[in-house]
């Protein structure tokens, strides 16, 4: 059919070309963090591209659905503007009449937001948490640049190598500032190296010297070696971290309700609720007058998202809090938006205007029979 092929072709190209604008914008962001971390030591500077990539895909739920509602706005606001919307009027083609090749385009973008929000979005943050953990729980050594001081993670050291072997398990000219009580050491060698012992890994040093101070009684004590050993950590076999609801699978948050996990699942399936929701909203507020012009319209309809999406945040945390329970939220807020998006529908399909509303004066004619 020819008004369903035209249609798809025009959300089709507005939909491609809003994705690639959208995801180029949200990179160039994503990557401008992103480097501000690694610059502070939260992640590992060579794994920034691959940081920035899970991020990405943890909001392409996001960009989709905004991609999706921008490209209907667009389309139909083109076609009210260039008056084809009254060919299509004037051919029998209301406006209710634009929902079922809407849907026949949007749905298997929506099953793909849906998709991304169950599967991607927590496997994405889970890959995102293990790089940063992985990055901080690093050792001592790995932590050192060569020619730059290094603070130690548990902040009692401070390291300086020269010089270091690409694997980073050897360095040239060691220095080691640290404190353990009332005890300061700083300890030099030429060289050390890494070893891992049983579950514990050491940094042996070779041919140096340790010079400890009392802080209190300001006793010193200098002291010559040609092999010392120096724990660096406990246990290389780290446990992994708790897991937390925003990280964890879809299913276990099924298997495991509570506050926490309502609320992360009120913002998964909120998503593709919402999506259908923004559909409907987006053939309604899209009603343009050719007089007046179109940014206006797409000005109300980027707002609409906003407060849209705004309310899934402010509902997962009143969720997590107690504050309202899952099922009446998801009804009050979902429930509702799609009630208004059909009666908004409906009042532009029937041109129903609140004058209706109004009780009918009687002309004069009238009034005398």
């Amino acid at each position: 059919m020819l008004f369903h092929s035209s249609l798809r072709k025009d959300l089709a190209r507005n939909f491609g070309a809003t994705l690639v604008v959208l995801i180029t914008i949200v990179i160039t962001i994503i990557l401008i963090r992103t480097l501000g971390q690694a610059s502070r030591g939260s992640v590992n500077p060579s794994e920034v591209l691959l940081v920035m990539g899970f991020s990405v895909l943890s909001q392409l739920t996001t960009i989709i659905t905004l991609s999706l509602f921008i490209a209907v706005v667009a389309t139909l606001s083109r076609m009210y503007s260039d008056s084809e919307m009254v060919i299509w009027f004037s051919s029998g083609q209301g406006l209710g009449q634009f929902v079922k090749p809407l849907f026949g385009f949007a749905w298997p973008i929506l099953l793909l937001v849906c998709l991304l929000a169950i599967f991607a979005w927590p496997w994405g943050n889970q890959q995102i948490q293990d790089l940063k953990q992985r990055f901080e729980k690093r050792n001592d050594i790995e932590r050192v640049s060569p020619g730059q001081f290094q603070e130690s993670s548990g902040g009692q050291r401070v390291f300086f190598i020269d010089k270091d072997t690409p694997d980073n398990r050897f360095g040239r000219h060691v220095f080691i500032s640290s404190q353990e009580g009332d005890q300061e050491s700083v300890t030099t060698a030429q060289q050390g190296r890494i070893e891992v012992i049983g579950n514990d890994r050491f940094l042996i040093l070779n041919k140096g010297q340790q010079w400890q101070t009392h802080r209190q009684t300001g006793q010193t004590q200098l002291t010559q070696f040609e092999a010392y050993e120096l724990l660096i950590d406990d246990d290389v076999n780290w446990p992994s971290s708790a897991a937390s609801t925003r990280l964890s699978p879809t299913w276990t948050l099924i298997q495991n309700p509570n506050r926490d996990s309502w609320a992360e699942l009120s913002w998964r399936l909120g998503l593709g609720l919402a999506g259908i929701n923004l559909l409907l909203i987006a053939l309604a507020v899209s009603a343009v007058n050719p007089r007046v012009g179109r940014s206006y319209h797409l000005g109300l309809a980027l707002f609409v998202f906003i407060i849209y999406y705004n309310m899934l945040n402010v509902g997962q945390s009143w969720i997590s809090t107690g504050r309202v329970e899952f099922w009446p939220f998801m009804g009050l807020l979902h429930g509702g938006t799609c009630a208004i998006a059909l009666l908004w529908l409906a009042i532009r399909h029937y041109n129903w205007s609140w004058r209706f509303l109004l009780p009918k004066r009687l002309s004069p004619i009238q009034e005398v029979a």
